[in-house]
């Protein structure tokens, strides 16, 4: 094909990809230069407040908005009997199916109420204060039914989905026949483990600026981990082409799954821009970041496994329950990590769901890997205990040479590496096997370890490069930074690729304008998003070459394009490289002022690890989709239990991963660190308390709603195995975000279970239930 790029090498040589690179953005942040969604001081910008519902269940009877219609700077009052209407919604079952989950119910549509603080009506004002002021005058009476809060309610119906996690995960799987093999098998154990409700709550709250340029034309400055979802999401609803929306986000404060898609205040912003004729801006407050963006779905998980006398897993039996809202079958996965990580010859998985009156939950951090590995690496050092087997020899007697769940050989797979080495760097040989023995003083010592694991999801997405005769280049790709370093870590790719020193590149992203990128989510983005760079790269260097060859003054002319390579920005003959030249002086000569190139990158393309190798495709890529692709890694944890107080300290961490090449090893270690403070705060103090009667939130704040701060965290050691993984894409990048937090809880309960000998299996292990739990 014409367009296709050509597959010739490219140096070896590394240059800045793998280094600590400081963040190309950190000067902006720092100085306040860097605009997020809410920053942006449009002309005529005006400022939307939610009103939002007291019960959990039942219909509005009436809404008297005529107090706060005539407060002062009110612009309009938007309720579901005035506001401008949709294409579609997520009610209708056409308007669900085409712009998918996880919202499925849209507010201000219907006199119903499904959840607490469900959205009744939207004031808009000309300044923030004077629309929250006027947001209080809203009046409205309703017609109270008694709710459901969650599955453990005796009221809430049961049922079996055939599909999970919004259709793309089987609700009932078996592999073999796991009960006969558990029948039969020397060893039988079954633990209950159950899962807080968990908020994502980052610094940056949910927030939306929405301006219409053309009354068929609009612009949303919006807090996504993706534009271009959110770019579809909003056409849809407002039935628009989709390159009549646009979507920015140049900065992210976070977001860890709640802004990977499209929720309602983000359409009602919209819309109420659209019917005030102004830009509109909305942020969530702290309690309504509760309520709007989704949650970590409370959950319980009954894991029962057999094994021989010798700890060889014979079978997995995994079932779990949770807590869905009254339009969705969203939840997350647990069931997947319990049957790849270890062999075992049969499994078996169930859900099961109840709908409850609560707002639809979604992907958190590491969505389904991080729950299930609680289950299954809590359940693995239980039968260690039992067995008298150091945890990590269970873990080695039962290590997985092929993925059991697929019978595919892993693409690449470090993790007897990861346990050596996250063990020596522990000192995990000195550890006593005895639990609640080990003391410091008066207070209990414990060590604790558990794997850890995600996928390498499917995923693609394009770059444009666009390489300038002075040296510099601008490249260009519809990516989001969550504030993990994609600005950087591209940066770092380009100049490889292109070259050139970081400082003569410049990356830019957040905007459905440029070429589409996936979410950032899931871990997909630095490998999709790197490998699009580095492929547009060798577009440029394909058309520079092209030109080389055909120049007569070029020192490369009537050489064919297999037998150059580049190195470091010179293009050259492989068999002599004395024989080329810059790409300025070609570009130059040539009389181009710039060159453009584009590409795409996606998992299992079939690339060899930092170079190109055979074309899509090619047999190679064949024989990728024939491999199971995942990162692994462990985690080490020292906690510090009092026994008369019941408080856990974590005093030492150390984490050991192989997930394929490493962009930037600073930014790469601050990932692992922030998933790891993420997962020990889901162990030992996050949760969400609804209230069983009102089905209401009691905590929704962050002085209730408890998550680690510094004090809480020692210093972490991390460390990652030097992987090459030939067949994931063209950087063999794996990504880094989602496996950071797999394990940790786990990690952490097995340290307490060791430090006092009693097993907690109820999440977070509060003080509470240390004290009330018996030592084994």
């Amino acid at each position: 094909m014409e367009n296709e790029p050509s597959f010739f090498e490219t140096s070896p040589t590394p240059g800045v990809v793998g280094k600590p690179l400081n963040r190309v953005d950190g000067r902006d942040k720092v100085m306040g230069r860097a605009k997020y969604s809410a920053e942006y001081p449009l002309p005529g910008l005006t400022y939307g407040v939610l009103k939002t519902s007291d019960i959990a269940k039942g219909k509005i009877q009436s809404i008297d908005t005529s107090a706060a219609a005539k407060a002062p700077g009110v612009l309009a009052v938007f309720t579901h009997l005035n506001l401008p209407s949709l294409a579609k919604t997520p009610n209708d079952a056409d308007g669900k199916k085409a712009i998918g989950a996880p919202m499925g119910f849209l507010p201000l549509t219907s006199d119903v109420i499904h959840y607490a603080a469900q959205p009744v009506a939207l004031v808009v004002a000309d300044t923030f204060e004077r629309a929250t002021y006027a947001a209080t005058l809203v009046q409205v009476r309703y017609l109270t039914e008694q709710p459901i809060a969650a599955y453990t309610d005796p009221k809430a119906t049961r049922f079996n989905p055939e599909k999970i996690q919004d259709g793309k995960a089987d609700g009932y799987t078996r592999r073999g026949d796991a009960q006969a093999a558990l029948a039969s098998s020397a060893v039988k154990m079954t633990a209950v483990y159950t899962h807080a409700i968990n908020h994502h709550n980052p610094m940056e709250p949910g927030s939306t600026t929405a301006v219409w340029e053309a009354p068929d034309r609009l612009t949303v400055y919006e807090s996504t981990q993706g534009v271009t979802r959110t770019q579809k999401s909003l056409a849809a609803y407002l039935g628009l082409p989709q390159d009549q929306v646009r979507v920015i986000t140049k900065f992210i404060g976070g977001g860890f799954g709640c802004k990977g898609s499209c929720w309602p205040h983000t359409v009602l912003t919209a819309q109420a821009a659209k019917g005030v004729g102004r830009p509109v801006k909305l942020v969530l407050t702290r309690p309504q970041q509760f309520t709007s963006m989704g949650h970590r779905e409370d959950q319980t998980q009954t894991l029962t496994l057999g094994a021989t006398a010798e700890g060889k897993l014979t079978a997995l039996i995994h079932e779990k329950t949770s807590t869905t809202s009254p339009w969705d079958n969203y939840a997350e996965a647990n069931s997947k990590i319990i049957n790849l990580l270890y062999e075992c010859p049969t499994f078996e998985s169930h859900y099961e769901l109840a709908r409850g009156n609560v707002m639809t939950s979604t992907f958190t951090r590491a969505p389904g890997e991080a729950p299930g590995s609680f289950a299954i690496e809590c359940s693995m050092d239980d039968l260690a205990y039992r067995l008298g087997l150091d945890p990590i020899e269970i873990r080695l007697r039962n290590y997985a040479e092929k993925d059991p769940s697929t019978g595919q050989a892993w693409s690449s797979k470090s993790l007897r590496q990861c346990y050596a080495r996250g063990a020596e760097l522990f000192g995990w040989s000195k550890r006593n096997p005895k639990n609640g023995v080990t003391r410091e003083g008066r207070t209990l010592v414990g060590w604790g370890m558990a794997t850890a694991s995600y996928p390498v999801h499917n995923s693609q997405g394009t770059a444009r490069v666009r390489l300038y005769a002075d040296g510099h280049a601008v490249v260009q790709a519809g990516a989001t930074d969550l504030g993990t370093g994609t600005y950087t870590v591209m940066t770092q790719v380009a100049a490889d690729s292109l070259g050139l020193p970081p400082e003569k590149i410049r990356f830019e992203l957040g905007d459905t304008k440029l070429p589409t990128a996936p979410n950032s989510g899931g871990s997909v983005a630095a490998g999709t998003v790197s490998s699009s760079v580095y492929m547009a790269a060798q577009d440029v260097w394909e058309r520079l070459t092209k030109t080389a060859i055909k120049d007569p003054k070029s020192p490369l002319f009537k050489a064919k394009p297999d037998e150059v390579m580049v190195d470091k920005g010179r293009l050259q003959l492989k068999a002599n490289p004395s024989k080329g030249e810059d790409f300025m002086v070609l570009m130059k000569r040539a009389g181009m002022d710039d060159i453009e190139g584009s590409g795409q990158g996606k998992y299992g393309a079939g690339y060899e690890t930092g170079q190109a190798a055979n074309p899509a495709g090619s047999g190679h890529q064949d024989e990728a989709g024939k491999h199971s692709m995942h990162s692994f890694g462990a985690h080490f944890c020292e906690v510090h239990v009092d026994p008369d107080l019941g408080t856990v300290r974590v005093t030492r961490w150390v984490s050991v991963h192989g997930a394929g090449r490493i962009l930037n090893a600073k930014t790469a270690r601050s990932q692992i660190i922030g998933g790891s403070i993420f997962g020990i705060g889901a162990a030992l103090m996050e949760a969400t308390a609804r209230d069983p009667h009102y089905a209401r939130y009691v905590n929704a704040d962050l002085g209730d709603y408890h998550i680690p701060v510094n004090a809480d965290i020692p210093d972490m050691t991390v460390e990652f195995i030097d992987e090459h993984d030939p067949y994931i894409n063209a950087m063999g990048v794996k990504g880094i975000g989602e496996i950071s937090m797999v394990g940790v809880a786990a990690a952490v309960a097995n340290a307490v279970f060791h430090a006092t000998g009693k097993r907690v299996r109820d999440l977070p292990i509060t003080p509470d239930k240390i004290l009330g739990t018996k030592a084994v």
